[in-house]
């Protein structure tokens, strides 16, 4: 770095992976002639992890963005990105500022997809805000008075956990869990059992197997035409990425993704990079999916990568791979799968309170390595992978 001028890098998100990688680059940078500009729409960092628990009606601590940039010199801008100008090297925000960059790190995440089922925006509930899932924690207390009826949509990590929180915490609701493929499909059949008894002891009603074609106002309609009556559905099949980087001529995938070099940077502008939800990311195993397992480390990668680039130093190729799929079954109980690299199961499994125990320590919030990483240079990669992450082309 030779100029005067400080190299400026503009982060766009503050969730898991826009707050770990301004934290890590503003300790690695330290020495560096660079500023840094993290901008994010909330004040607020928001723990989607553990939404769940937020919708099921527990209460998660309260996270100020500029609380926890405090010491790091990192200029916090509250606004929403509304397009980029790679050419020019500029973003524009919603509240007609516009920011220039060096460099920029795209880190807008991904929301649940309601766009795909007719009434799923109108009539369905999702995580993607903590006010909202506030929200629906009262509308819960107050639909148990009755013993209503809750179905959750969606059979994945975040359908499961969803549906066995809110069962366990109101018993009274009869809580049904609508699935295309069956819960915990993607684990081995030892662990899949252990699922399936915790889902029966807290009397999780399960339709496998089937489509919702329709959210109603008071059920969901499948794809025979049979109506689930629902007096609250929370949606959690499928997700979306924001359509900024597309609209603003980044390389991106069919789905929106920003399409990445084996250096997470832009296959398109090399001045800019992606991480976590945003980013398409291949390994030699094939893509990865989105997960804080993966985003993390993307974000300390790109962090390093950033900083060895800025120091004129030789940079070697992301590598990733999975090592477990943790899944709460409520507050006493829980299932691990370990898996391979390309997130198949392997034998082991953990259940019970061991993996209740496992699981918070392993996905328990991040502040605390968001506060650690002001000081050091933290891993928070379980596996690279081997062999199998090694790219072919």
């Amino acid at each position: 770095m030779n100029s005067t001028e400080p190299h400026h890098i503009v982060v766009l998100g503050a969730g898991y992976t826009g707050m770990l990688a301004t934290e890590r680059l503003a300790y690695r940078t330290r020495r560096l002639n660079v500023r840094i500009t993290l901008v994010n729409p909330s004040d607020r960092f928001t723990e989607r992890l553990r939404m769940h628990q937020i919708a099921a009606g527990q209460s998660l601590a309260d996270h100020r963005i500029s609380d926890l940039l405090d010491g790091t010199g990192v200029d916090f801008h509250r606004a929403a990105a509304t397009a980029i100008d790679p050419a020019a090297h500029r973003v524009t925000l919603d509240d007609g500022v516009v920011l220039t960059y060096d460099t920029l790190v795209y880190a807008l995440g991904s929301a649940t997809d309601t766009s795909r089922v007719p009434g799923a925006a109108d009539h369905a509930w999702t995580l993607n805000d903590p006010r909202r899932a506030r929200h629906f924690s009262h509308r819960l207390t107050e639909l148990a008075r009755s013993r209503g009826a809750v179905t959750v949509v969606g059979g994945g990590l975040t359908g499961i956990e969803a549906a066995t929180e809110i069962a366990e915490s109101h018993p009274e609701l009869t809580v049904t869990l609508v699935a295309s493929a069956e819960p915990g499909s993607m684990m081995g059949a030892r662990a899949r059992a252990h699922l399936n008894r915790a889902l029966d002891r807290l009397g999780v009603v399960r339709r496998v197997g089937v489509q919702v074609t329709k959210v109603l106002p008071a059920g969901v309609r499948l794809a025979d035409g049979e109506v689930v009556p629902s007096d609250l559905t929370l949606w959690t099949a499928g997700v979306r990425v924001p359509a900024l980087a597309a609209e603003s001529g980044l390389a991106t995938d069919a789905q929106g993704s920003v399409r990445t070099d084996p250096t997470l940077r832009s296959v398109s502008h090399r001045d800019v990079y992606a991480i976590g939800d945003a980013a398409a990311v291949e390994m030699g195993w094939g893509r990865i999916h989105g997960t804080c397992q993966s985003g993390l480390p993307t974000a300390t990668y790109v962090a390093d990568v950033v900083t060895r680039r800025l120091r004129n130093k030789k940079v070697t190729p992301f590598r990733f791979g999975y090592f477990h799929q943790p899944v709460s079954l409520g507050r006493r109980d829980a299932v691990i799968q370990f898996t391979h690299a390309d997130d198949s199961p392997r034998r082991w499994y953990l259940a019970g309170r061991a993996a209740v125990l496992y699981k918070e320590s392993v996905s328990s919030s991040p502040v605390p390595v968001f506060a650690l990483s002001k000081k050091v240079n933290v891993s928070v990669t379980l596996s690279k992978g081997g062999r199998a992450t090694k790219r072919t082309a």
